[in-house]
């Protein structure tokens, strides 16, 4: 599941990561504040299918969860997910048929999250599909095509 996204983007497995800011995973990214949002949710373990509370942080593309809500510069995340890499992200209380439940798809894999309400499940699916359209590389520079600075043909 979303540790298999981690070990790609690692290239080993997470046990191996130093964590905290440095990771090459994190790039960069100051998960321990200003977050885009910020808040508990209940995920699925990939081996062990068990759902596990854990604290999540949107930041700069990324999502990343922790064990606890106490982050720091030197916490380590439990995992990342590149939301770039990710297609779609939608409520799934039928697919889980749990309340509050939606979905993080990329092309290899869907992984599925719980929130506490429905407010909240609303809120993490707006901002995730932000988070997504904002990092997507399906748009080059290259391809975007500024409308206002093409030459107009002369009015007839």
């Amino acid at each position: 599941m979303a540790a298999s996204l981690w070990r790609a983007v690692m290239g080993s497995s997470s046990s191996s990561s130093s964590g905290g800011v440095d990771d090459p995973a994190a790039g960069g990214v100051e998960f321990w504040h200003g977050a885009e949002r910020a808040g508990w949710l209940t995920k699925q373990g990939e081996y062990i299918k068990t759902w596990r509370r854990r604290w999540f942080v949107l930041k700069q593309g990324r999502l990343f969860w922790f064990k606890d809500a106490a982050v720091t510069r030197g916490s380590v995340p439990r995992g990342i997910i590149p939301v770039s890499s990710c297609l779609t992200v939608k409520g799934a209380e039928d697919v889980l048929n749990r309340q509050f439940a939606f979905e993080l798809s990329n092309p290899a894999e869907t992984m599925y999250f719980i929130a506490d309400a429905e407010k909240e499940k609303e809120e993490w699916i707006n901002s995730i599909g932000r988070s997504i359209v904002q990092h997507s590389r399906s748009v080059t520079d290259a391809e975007v095509v500024d409308y206002d600075s093409r030459p107009q043909p002369p009015p007839q």
